[in-house]
């Protein structure tokens, strides 16, 4: 079946050091702590902790590291108070860019944004001017190394349980759904023991700019000088060659 490959990559997050594993790890608690916040602790309860949660376990957090997030989050005494925002905008050679970030301070985080963007010749646009080219789609990707189901047993528990495509690489299966099915297809899996490289809803684009060597430089430096960001919790764009 047809797929959309394109957008992750899987070799960056195999090959993340311990820093910058902290670092996901800070930017996931975020997460949770605002889940919480909306939901309350009970991810039986509350969809958007329980799809957070797994993401955090996609990205190798301890239980116990999760476990104290929530249980932080949800103490009377804990005062911190995130709102999620969106900034869209252009990098180099006209690539679409969605960055999403939560901030106690929303002016400082798009001062920040901003001047990363400014860095690599990009510019910071208006809300819609980029995510009309993206749609928002549920993406499972799973390590073929460590999966015991054979290719076609997968698809068929994937496609059963609401996916609406799958593809499968050289090193990976990526299971795609919409929103709304996401969490159904992502419990079905879990339930037969399988375990995910990457699980979440995500901003998949619809187009894709292919970037020169030089362009591509630019546009790496962009994502990275993104990623450093403490506000920035999540980047997607619709360079072909990332």
């Amino acid at each position: 079946m047809s797929g959309h490959s394109k957008w992750h990559n899987i070799q960056a997050k195999k090959g993340k050091a311990d820093a910058a594993r902290g670092k996901i790890f800070t930017k996931l608690g975020r997460e949770l702590l605002i889940a919480v916040k909306q939901g309350g602790p009970d991810p039986a309860g509350n969809s958007k902790l329980k799809d957070v949660i797994a993401k955090c376990k996609a990205a190798n957090m301890p239980n116990d590291t999760i476990n104290n997030a929530i249980k932080k989050a949800s103490g009377a005494n804990n005062s911190e108070n995130y709102e999620e925002v969106t900034y869209e905008g252009y990098g180099p050679n006209g690539v679409a860019v969605i960055v999403q970030a939560s901030t106690d301070n929303r002016n400082r985080t798009a001062a920040d944004v901003r001047h990363v963007f400014d860095r690599a010749g990009g510019n910071l646009g208006t809300t819609g001017c980029v995510s009309y080219m993206f749609n928002k789609k549920g993406v499972i990707v799973i390590d073929k190394a460590n999966c015991s189901k054979s290719e076609d047993d997968l698809m068929m528990l994937a496609l059963d349980a609401g996916a609406e495509d799958f593809e499968s690489d050289d090193e990976c299966y990526t299971i795609t759904t919409s929103p709304e099915d996401f969490s159904a297809v992502r419990e079905s899996l879990e339930a037969e023991g399988i375990e995910f490289l990457e699980a979440e809803v995500q901003m998949v684009p619809t187009t894709y700019v292919t970037l020169d060597e030089k362009a591509q430089e630019r546009m790496e430096k962009l994502l990275e000088n993104l990623d450093d960001l403490d506000d920035v919790m999540n980047v997607y764009h619709n360079s072909e060659n990332n």
